[in-house]
């Protein structure tokens, strides 16, 4: 893999980690800001909304800008927002500086991926996803507990700083190293690449990238109080829990990128079928042994991650007359399941006070997944009908 695609990887691990930090500081910034903890929490969701509504247009937007112009000034201006969100004392500053830092993110991460395609030979795009999509997953193995750590003994602007120094040498190679576009670079239309993706496979592999992202982490954000309220692990395991979940995940990201190549073969939908059974597996198992509650925890991580790799693979292959827009609907497509997810396991667990219903919401959303696959018939369909696409 060429070294500049690790250099994107780098910037992705750093907005990952920003993405996800926010969970382990909301006690801190409610304190220092004098506000509710829900107001606190809302930084979350408006990092989520920020990543779905900004991914289109920005990408729409920078469809026609040089590359390195655009990489550098998406990863440039997502320092500058986390500057201005460690020195703020203003709540409402620091909400806006979310909702910014996750529109450039949405758009850094739609040229990435379509940069990452460029600088491989088709039949490794898969792998160079995989390679950006790591970047994510490291930020849960190791990103998220550092910005805890950091909030914990430093306070809550030293993981904003952390994460904005991270970026520093990104940006210097992103200056430095970023491919130029070539001189007969094709012109971008997206009115083209509009109708390439309204295309019932493209549409298909979107929808199932938001169900499985979606299963995900309905009970990724419940998997703390999981362990502790239900499977009776002591609080101190949960770090180790969360680190073990997010190293299945990047061992599922991996092996993904060196399989998977945009169709849906017989492993994929198999593994699509033994989802929803491992959510429902983990809801029993949780009030049984703790070693088996965090055995199949992990292996889910892997097995989630690794399909919703598959298919955001799956929809840069059906989308492939969009280049430019491809990557921005499958990050639009994860980040609505990751939003979606937990807020249909806090209704359910608001409604029932039982935390293993997060997990029988995730079955119930790869339920649905698995429902799409088998109206679709079969993946070769599909893929007939992909090469159909306008």
């Amino acid at each position: 893999m060429p070294l500049f695609l690790h250099v994107l990887g780098l910037a992705v691990f750093a907005q990952g980690t920003s993405e996800f930090m926010l969970s382990g500081l909301v006690p801190g910034i409610a304190r220092d800001l004098s506000v509710p903890v829900g107001a606190a929490a809302s930084l979350t969701s408006a990092y989520a909304v920020g990543m779905m509504a900004g991914a289109p247009v920005m990408a729409a937007l920078a469809a026609r800008w040089p590359r390195r112009r655009a990489l550098a000034g998406f990863l440039a201006a997502f320092v500058v927002v986390h500057v201005v969100g460690a020195v703020t004392t203003d709540f409402a500053v620091l909400f806006a500086s979310r909702v910014v830092a996750a529109v450039v993110n949405a758009g850094f991460l739609a040229v990435a991926m379509s940069v990452a395609s460029a600088l491989v030979v088709p039949e490794k795009r898969a792998r160079a996803t995989a390679v950006l999509l790591s970047g994510v997953t490291l930020a849960c193995v190791a990103g998220v507990p550092a910005g805890a750590w950091l909030g914990h003994w430093s306070g809550w602007r030293a993981a904003f700083w952390a994460v904005a120094a991270l970026c520093l040498p990104a940006l210097a190679f992103v200056f430095r190293s970023a491919p130029a576009d070539a001189a007969d670079r094709p012109a971008i239309s997206v009115r083209r690449e509009v109708r390439t993706l309204r295309a019932r496979p493209v549409r298909v592999a979107l929808a199932l990238a938001a169900a499985v992202n979606g299963a995900t982490f309905a009970t990724f954000a419940y998997l703390a109080v999981l362990a502790t309220d239900v499977a009776g692990l002591p609080e101190g395991a949960v770090p180790g829990l969360l680190a073990a979940f997010g190293a299945g995940a990047f061992a599922g990201v991996t092996m993904a990128g060196r399989i998977a190549d945009g169709r849906l073969g017989r492993g994929v939908v198999a593994a699509l079928w033994v989802l929803p059974a491992g959510w429902a597996l983990l809801a029993v198992t949780s009030t049984g042994s703790g070693v088996l509650f965090v055995a199949v925890a992990v292996v889910l991580g892997a097995l989630s991650f690794g399909i919703g790799t598959t298919l955001v693979n799956r929809v840069m292959y059906v989308a492939s007359g969009a280049p430019a827009l491809g990557g921005s609907f499958a990050t639009v497509a994860l980040n609505t399941g990751a939003f979606l997810g937990p807020l249909l396991a806090g209704a359910a667990t608001g409604v029932t006070g039982d935390y293993r219903d997060a997990a029988w919401v995730s079955a119930a959303a790869a339920a649905v997944a698995v429902g799409v696959v088998a109206l679709t018939r079969s993946g070769a369909a599909l893929d007939r009908a992909g090469t159909e696409a306008p």
